[in-house]
């Protein structure tokens, strides 16, 4: 499959052609599940980039995987739509996900759970798997996602390609269906690093209609791509207790390899993870209670015949939300209501503010900071024997999501079976090229190929 950057010299012609050719490789491989239909074209010209089931394309069916939303047609572009198309791209196809990018792993879609390329035996991650199996898988150029706790960097790292969390703000949120609106970013998945700063210049920048939108212009991140640049980085000690030996392993080895190539390193602690964890599983479940109850029967997608307002709202939501979301809602549900708000709510936004305040502070000392992506490689279906270890897998992404800073997720290595593994470069606020330029040089040392 030709890079972003290779299929940005195309000319119309071989535009049209390439977008018949990857809808002709979505129709050979449908083992991957990682695409909703058929792709087509039908948003503009361009270069293609295949789009996860919450960003709003006018004119296209819009369902977040969830058969709530079957039916729904999108009335407006999201906000990154506009800016493919006035950067050459163009939106060009639908990515299967997690129902409500509620999960880790793409196995609560409504249209099936999405596969790993690298073994269909394993889940692509989630929720953005579709997008990172059809970049990994050769069926897609770059894809666009979401990252709410993880979602862009963890199928990234399962699936062996690079996937960059922005600062929050810094990529509108305008048309993106909102599960947790506070910790939700719009991001790239691409092949390699100079795609994901193409893309990333593509889609950032100001915009009106959000109001979380950061006031700056649109990042030029491609063009100042510097691997030869040499910064502070910082290791976090005893962070690894809940990680796999393949993945300490590609850790310490990363860390030996930054130090090679001329980075100084810094030891820190970091409040325990599974803090974090915790955190992120109120904050986000309360926000997704509030969202997700305007989808009632009344408004949206499907409505479910009743004698009565509140048997309609009572069957629609039953039947039209899996049960991730479901159980999520309540769990939001309860930390919101009477009696606990203080106990579980507030004492969430607490923690996230003191989280927050940890990475303030080792960021005046460091550049960047080295974390895992995640405690292991791509797990088996159904390897989850319950919800809390899914949640679990989270450990090392959500501490991000809830400080609003940027991460890109790395492959740096294989494990014995072959299987990627990834690495994330966390960077402070609006420092996407203090971390494109260390992935960049990284990458350029490893050369891995899969």
């Amino acid at each position: 499959m030709l890079t972003l950057k290779q299929a940005m010299s195309l000319s119309v012609s071989e535009l049209d052609t390439l977008k018949a050719t990857i809808a002709q490789k979505v129709a050979e491989k449908p083992e991957l599940n990682a695409y909703i239909g058929t792709p087509d074209a039908s948003s503009g010209p361009g270069v293609p980039i295949l789009i996860k089931d919450n960003i709003n394309v006018k004119g296209w069916e819009i369902t977040c995987a969830s058969q709530i939303l079957q039916g729904y047609i999108a009335p407006y572009h999201a906000g990154v739509i506009d800016k493919l198309h006035a950067n050459g791209m163009c939106a060009f196809g639908r990515a299967n996900m997690d129902e409500f990018a509620m999960g880790s792993t793409s196995e609560s879609s409504c249209y099936g759970g999405v596969k790993n390329p690298r073994d269909l035996s394993r889940v692509a991650g989630g929720s953005s798997g579709g997008c990172a199996s059809a970049v990994a898988g050769g069926v897609a150029i770059a894809a666009l996602g979401s990252d709410t706790g993880g979602s862009i960097r963890q199928p990234a790292s399962y699936c062996g390609c690079v996937g960059l969390k922005p600062t929050y703000g810094r990529v509108s949120r305008y048309g993106l269906v909102a599960y947790s609106s506070s910790l939700d970013q719009i991001g790239p998945i691409t092949q390699n690093v100079e795609d994901c700063a193409l893309l990333l210049d593509a889609i950032s920048g100001a915009d009106k209609r959000d109001s979380t939108s950061a006031p700056l212009e649109s990042t030029l991140t491609f063009k100042n791509l510097d691997k030869d640049r040499r910064l502070k980085i910082g290791v976090l000690k005893d962070y690894l207790q809940e990680a796999d030996e393949s993945i300490a392993i590609a850790y310490y080895d990363s860390v030996h390899l930054l130090e090679e190539m001329g980075h100084e390193t810094f030891h820190f602690d970091l409040l325990e993870s599974k803090h974090h964890v915790a955190t992120y599983y109120v904050i986000s479940t309360a926000e997704a209670s509030s969202n997700l109850a305007r989808f009632d029967g009344v408004r949206y997608g499907q409505r479910v015949a009743s004698s009565n307002l509140k048997e309609l709202y009572s069957l629609s939501r039953n039947t039209g939300f899996g049960e991730e979301v479901k159980r999520r809602i309540m769990l939001g549900n309860f930390v919101l209501s009477s009696g606990y708000y203080d106990a579980y709510y507030l004492k969430a936004q607490k923690v996230r503010t003191l989280i927050a305040q940890q990475y303030t502070q080792i960021f005046k000392e460091v550049d960047v900071i080295l974390a895992p992506v995640a405690p292991s490689v791509a797990p088996k279906f159904n390897a989850h024997a319950t919800p809390l270890q899914m949640y679990l897998s989270d450990i090392y992404t959500v501490g991000v999501n809830l400080a609003g800073l940027p991460a890109l997720s790395l492959p740096v290595a294989k494990d014995k079976t072959g299987l990627p593994i990834g690495m994330q470069l966390i960077g402070r606020t609006f420092g996407e090229q203090d971390i494109l330029d260390v992935a960049y040089g990284l990458e350029q040392e490893l050369n891995l190929t899969f």
